[in-house]
């Protein structure tokens, strides 16, 4: 797509977000009302209705801009545009057909568009490790990415999920408020290379969760590790053909009161049962890149994270305003995992100021390192070709740390539109070096339909 077009469809999309909110300005029609959840309204009713009778049909929009401003691999200024379209429909089956304690949901999505941190922020050799514009990625497609059904036994004491979702929906879970990846959702997702697949990417699972307490509940997960899942055109593959291993993820949550505000953490571990090529040493225990012989094939990877959200203050005893604090930190196998460790930290303040009491404004700052095996299987490459100089097509990049940092404002337009621009600052994209540090500029639009 040539860039003119781009920037059409992205002069498009921002005008069709301003005429919205000028409509829910000018008039009180309920589809345009600013008090409403949704941007269509209530249906004159009937969406209440059937909520009451156990359909509650879902339908949203996201989208984000990235322009850069400064630095990265190439500074030839632009914007990219990328979006999400969702719809489903989540079903209490106890309503519909008085099955107790039973829930199902089907979800499906469509992303599009481009990101800016594909050939502009990072080096095309390298990429970067996060990504200016999360929702961007999985190929332009419509996909499954929600067809399951839950049930509670035992007096809501265990809570059993089957059907096809991703581990993220249920570990190591986050919100995805921030524009820039390594703010949003979860993170395990992000590092664990080629195992764990976050939205909207469904793969055949089973989850159980036991509730220890009001506060504490532990869960375990088995999740089909399928690859072909990933590939263009296999957005609704339900087959197990192409499954490599199992995913087993287990994690235990506790959601305590501290002052009467609330808090979430997390600690969890997974393993894959998939066998794993070793990122440096070959099958006899030396460096591949210097023998030339196939990597050596380990038979399981694994890791472990720690999430924890906690709000810190209220505004006048109203605890829908007040400062939150998010932290996030994930650790990989270093004999198989690209990225052996990642840790950020978010801090949001939600209702900075008495006439916007739902706008938020959040900061964040975040750490990918990229293990030490990969940084000395890539030097081993440039000696085996007789390569030194960066320029040289056939360099390989030497990657180290990224550090990426974000600024938000999120404008509470209406109950069902927020429009949150941005700037993020992104330190050795890549973990490369020579590739110039950049400043990127980011809007994100997020609506309920």
């Amino acid at each position: 797509m040539k860039m003119k077009h781009v920037n059409a469809r992205l002069i498009c999309q921002v005008s069709a977000a301003a005429a919205l909110v000028l409509a829910g300005n000018a008039m009180a029609a309920d589809a345009f009302s600013s008090d409403s959840k949704w941007m269509t309204g209530d249906w004159g009713g009937e969406r209440t209705k059937l909520i009451e009778q156990g359909i509650d049909i879902k339908a949203d929009y996201v989208g984000e801009v990235g322009g850069n401003l400064n630095g990265g691999y190439n500074d030839d200024k632009t914007a990219r545009y990328a979006d999400q379209f969702g719809l489903g429909v989540a079903l209490d089956l106890q309503k519909l057909w008085g099955w107790d304690n039973t829930q199902a949901k089907i979800q499906l999505t469509n992303r599009n568009g481009y990101n800016i941190s594909n050939d502009r922020v990072g080096d095309p050799r390298a990429g970067t490790l996060s990504s200016s514009q999360e929702v961007y990625g999985r190929g332009h497609m419509v996909r499954l990415t929600q067809l399951w059904i839950q049930h509670q036994f035992f007096d809501n004491k265990l809570d059993v999920k089957a059907g096809y979702f991703g581990e993220g929906e249920d570990f190591n879970t986050f919100p995805c408020d921030f524009q820039n990846l390594a703010f949003c959702g979860s993170q395990v997702g992000n590092w664990a290379t080629n195992i764990w697949y976050n939205w909207p990417v469904s793969q055949a699972a089973i989850r159980v969760k036991y509730n220890i307490n009001d506060e504490l509940y532990a869960q375990i997960g088995a999740y089909n590790q399928n690859p072909s899942q990933l590939e263009h055109g296999n957005g609704f593959k339900l087959s197990g053909s192409g499954t490599k291993g199992t995913v087993l993820p287990v994690e235990l949550v506790w959601s305590p009161k501290v002052n009467s505000l609330p808090g979430e953490y997390r600690v969890g571990y997974y393993k894959s049962t998939a066998d794993a090529d070793d990122v440096r040493e070959d099958i006899n225990g030396f460096d591949a890149a210097t023998t030339g012989d196939a990597y050596k094939s380990h038979s399981s990877k694994s890791g472990y994270w720690f999430v924890a959200q906690q709000q810190l203050t209220s505004h006048n005893g109203d605890a829908s305003r007040g400062l939150n604090i998010a932290a996030n930190a994930t650790f990989h196998d270093k004999d198989t995992n690209f990225i052996d460790n990642y840790q950020s930290v978010m801090f949001v303040y939600k209702g900075p100021f008495d006439a916007r009491p739902k706008d938020d404004v959040g900061i964040g700052a975040a750490r990918i390192h990229v293990n030490d095996d990969v940084k000395k299987n890539a030097e081993l490459l440039n000696v085996s070709n007789g390569v030194s100089d960066y320029d040289n097509p056939v360099f390989s990049p030497i990657r180290e740390t990224e550090y990426n940092y974000e600024i938000n404002y999120g404008f509470h337009v209406t109950n069902w539109l927020t429009v949150r621009p941005n700037l993020q600052y992104i330190t050795h994209p890549g973990g490369v070096d020579e590739v110039d540090n950049a400043l990127v500029a980011g809007l994100k639009i997020q609506s309920v339909f």
